[in-house]
């Protein structure tokens, strides 16, 4: 018998920050075929210092590579990043790792099996609850320092 909690969570390990790596390269390789894109300035912040200088060397190897003009700066200054931003992508999972088990642990608990947890059903509801104040958080220091009309 398969033990679901125990699964769970060794999935959750061994391919979250896989997952979560191949999410940015994705997406800022997206950002960087739209020609009017390549030489923009991308702001990165997060909480984590060892997150965001990971996260830096993977897109500045990306912008090397491809030998664009393309500036990439870092801070764990939320605000620092968005003074001046026209555009504004947010990639944030508040309590991380164990927080998202917990979407899907949770939930299978009471008997509802879902794929994701971080944007349906219940898992979706938790998510929602730890994320909301914060992205709040994001659209209060957008609007005092971001460009007028930047775009979340």
């Amino acid at each position: 018998m398969i033990d679901k909690e125990a699964s769970v969570e060794r999935f959750q390990d061994s391919h979250y920050r896989r997952r979560q790596r191949r999410f940015t390269k994705t997406l800022f390789r997206d950002i960087l075929c739209v020609p009017e894109f390549a030489d923009i300035e991308v702001a990165l912040t997060d909480i984590s210092e060892k997150n965001l200088t990971m996260v830096k060397t993977i897109l500045e190897r990306m912008v090397e590579a491809n030998h664009l003009p393309t500036k990439i700066t870092a801070t764990t200054d939320r605000r620092r990043a968005l003074e001046g931003a026209r555009y504004v992508i947010s990639c944030v999972r508040v309590g991380g790792l164990e927080a998202y088990a917990d979407d899907i642990r949770i939930p299978l608990k009471y008997g509802v099996d879902q794929c994701v947890g971080d944007t349906i059903c219940a898992g979706g509801i938790l998510y929602g609850q730890r994320n909301i104040p914060v992205i709040l958080d994001f659209c209060k220091d957008i609007r005092e320092v971001a460009e007028p009309g930047a775009r979340f």
